[in-house]
């Protein structure tokens, strides 16, 4: 089957491959990304998906705490300038104080929240009016927890990122360097135990059908890929990633000589999942030409 040059474009972003390699990839796969994906780590070319990062979505996450109630929150704006917006910085933190005392179940519900004199939906649209460009409130999260855990929030570059991180026991200090590090490793699961078993398995038999096309001896390919299962989970699990701040220990380690254990975690990324809207230059210059 024929494929785009866009396909191959985005399949070389995540692998890092040639154009040759993305293409014959593509072909055999009948233009499935995944399994190209696959494909290409099974050869050996490609060691790991790297995940592409073009967002679009410009605004800020924020992170609002009353007692044993949290609230984890991303408003978006169409541009990074609206961000630095005074008016702007203040709805988000009206947004998440009115969702943490008021615990909504879905968004609905959130938009409906009073928010001093207004809803929050009334809020977002007035504010709109005001700057000329479209807010919306894209996400949230209410986070609870008892009065023996410790809450651990932290907000990165200005709100580009929020880390919100819950552990039984320890304190608060040791709960924010946690979220610190969540915030800038970016696990995907809190431990091993939480990985899903589809993902473990799927995982499992690209890294079997790489060990193999490497020539190994049949004998010791599951010991490799044990290994290899082993690093694998200690790069997408919280409890067993290195820490930022003592990559001797892994965090789990870190969390229980403070005294305390890993409960959960939430990390938001601004504009994380929304592929950027991309202008092909060519043609935009030519339209100014044409114009």
């Amino acid at each position: 089957m024929a494929v785009s040059i866009q396909q191959i474009k985005e399949l070389r972003e995540k692998t890092g491959v040639g154009m040759m390699d993305a293409k014959k990839a593509l072909v055999a796969t009948d233009g499935d990304m995944d399994k190209a994906v696959d494909v290409l780590r099974e050869k050996g070319i490609a060691k790991a998906e790297k995940k592409s990062d073009r967002v679009a979505a410009e605004g800020l996450a924020h992170i609002s705490v009353a007692g044993n109630t949290a609230a984890v929150i991303e408003v978006n704006s169409e541009t990074d300038f609206v961000s630095a917006n005074d008016k702007f910085q203040n709805l988000v933190k009206g947004i998440a104080d009115a969702i943490v005392a008021g615990k909504p179940a879905d968004m609905d519900a959130a938009l409906a929240l009073k928010m001093g004199n207004d809803t929050i939906k009334a809020a977002i649209t007035e504010l709109t009016a005001v700057i000329g460009e479209k807010i919306s409130l894209r996400r949230f999260q209410v986070v609870e927890k008892t009065d023996s855990q410790n809450f651990g929030a932290y907000l990165h570059n200005g709100g580009q990122i929020a880390a919100l991180t819950v552990l039984e026991g320890a304190d608060e200090e040791t709960a924010r360097d946690v979220a610190m590090h969540v915030a800038a490793i970016n696990p995907k699961y809190l431990d091993q135990n939480a990985v899903p078993a589809d993902v473990l398995a799927h995982e499992k038999a690209v890294l079997t059908e790489e060990t193999k096309n490497e020539g190994k001896p049949e004998k010791i390919i599951p010991k490799i890929v044990e290994g290899r299962m082993r690093k694998y989970l200690s790069e997408i699990a919280l409890a067993d990633q290195e820490f930022v701040k003592d990559p001797d220990q892994t965090v789990a380690k870190y969390v229980a000589s403070k005294g305390g254990k890993l409960v959960s975690f939430v990390r938001y990324e601004v504009g994380e999942g929304i592929e950027k809207k991309e202008e092909n230059f060519v043609d935009e210059v030519m339209s100014q030409i044409k114009g």
